[in-house]
């Protein structure tokens, strides 16, 4: 069973992306779903077919969903938000706020993703791939199990004595429920999405990019995050990539084919200098490419013909890529930041801080790093380069009045 989810700034190309993966794999003979959990939904029209709030065959091995989340926050919420609304009743507030003070922050993220749980637990699938929202949203939904479960557990210890009337009164109007059974059934299920989730074997995550630089930006901060939390990711993906510009085995992109045109020639450089600075600041991820089409990749037909591009001859459900990219480990007081980086010659490292940006310079070799606000309130005090991984040291934050923006050099 795996579970592929493709990430990005919203407009990159991940639901094409996605549902071109999803029809590669159909086509091997995997019975894929291809899922999306972005509300602004719009797999059904990359596919070019209506599609329900239910999984349905739309060719032959391949299923299509988006999710209701409506319905599947009432299906898995529906009675703990009637209990909790008369809790909040009682407690003085009025009808409708307490119905919508009853669902805990995150609920839509976490009950889409046990949707699709559920879907690789019971066996119904080889393959789900997942068409995800924009990356802020996507960021938030993926971190949700962990501070689901924290509301949850403050929610159970919360108000005792006012739980327990309105257990009472609730149970002489539906006598058959068990309210606190279904909140612990959740929290089991939330537990074991987790697990899924981190498991490297079951679920990869792919960030999908366009050679400009604000997407890289938010990319690189997506990898950032995932490697933070444990999320394995094994490959990125650029759409878009004019006629002409490509990149050579050791990751120098370049114009090979200038354009007649002086407008094309100027956008193809720019292309070419930020497609070199995805195969560096991604290593070692694989990176998948794909050109600007000419029309819009809409259909069937047209989206196997991107997933040839994408893919080649490989199988879009293997595992393209096994370990970090980037962790983050306590030594003592210390963070230390473990970045895989290419062969580089080995001189003076030296690293300049500005804010939550990492510049990381090796001889020749330039990176640009986004880091969690965990790193970023602190100063990187020097760093090794040893059997080709960058060990970064943070030690605890510095007294009053140390400036921010300074470099170190190891």
């Amino acid at each position: 069973m795996r579970i592929i989810l493709y990430l990005g700034k919203g407009g990159v190309g991940k639901t094409t992306t996605a549902a071109a993966s999803a029809i590669r794999c159909a086509d091997l003979g995997y019975r894929t779903l291809v899922v999306s959990t972005d509300i602004a939904h719009s797999l059904a029209d990359s596919l070019d077919v209506p599609l329900h709030a239910q999984p349905m065959e739309i060719a032959p091995n391949l299923f299509a969903q988006e999710i209701n989340v409506i319905e599947e926050v009432r299906e898995h919420w529906g009675e703990m938000q009637g209990y909790l609304g008369t809790v909040l009743r009682k407690q003085g507030m009025n009808k409708a706020v307490s119905e919508e003070m009853a669902i805990i922050p995150g609920m839509e993220e976490v009950v889409s993703l046990l949707h699709i749980n559920k879907q690789a637990r019971e066996g119904h699938f080889d393959c789900v791939v997942v068409d995800a929202a924009p990356t802020g949203e996507t960021m938030r939904l993926l971190t949700m199990p962990e501070s689901f479960q924290w509301y949850v557990g403050r929610l159970r210890g919360w108000g005792d004595t006012t739980l327990k009337i309105a257990s009472g009164l609730l149970n002489r109007i539906v006598p058959d429920k068990d309210f606190f059974a279904s909140l612990n059934n959740l929290i089991e299920g939330v537990k074991e999405l987790q697990t899924v989730l981190t498991d490297p074997e079951v679920t990869s995550y792919r960030i999908v990019l366009n050679p400009e630089k604000m997407v890289l930006k938010e990319g690189a901060r997506a990898v950032t995050y995932l490697s933070l939390f444990g999320y394995p990711v094994d490959a990125a993906v650029v759409n878009r990539i004019l006629p002409g510009v490509e990149s050579d085995a050791t990751g120098k992109a370049s114009v090979t084919v200038p354009s007649s045109d002086p407008y094309l020639r100027h956008l193809q450089e720019i292309q070419a200098r930020y497609l070199g600075e995805i195969e560096r600041d991604f290593y070692p991820l694989p990176i998948l490419r794909s050109r600007w089409y000419d029309q819009e990749m809409v259909g069937l037909n047209r989206l196997r013909q991107l997933a040839s591009d994408l893919f080649q001859e490989q199988d879009p459900s293997q595992i393209f890529f096994r370990g970090q990219a980037q962790s983050i480990q306590e030594e003592g007081e210390d963070f230390v930041l473990r970045l895989p980086l290419p062969q580089v010659e080995l001189e003076k490292v030296k690293l300049t801080k500005r804010g939550d940006e990492l510049f990381v310079n090796i001889g020749n070799f330039k990176r640009e790093m986004l880091l969690p606000s965990v790193l970023a309130q602190r100063d990187a005090s020097g760093a090794t380069f040893v059997g080709g991984v960058l060990k970064i040291r943070f030690p605890p934050p510095f007294t009053e009045g140390q400036a921010d923006g300074q470099s170190a050099n190891s």
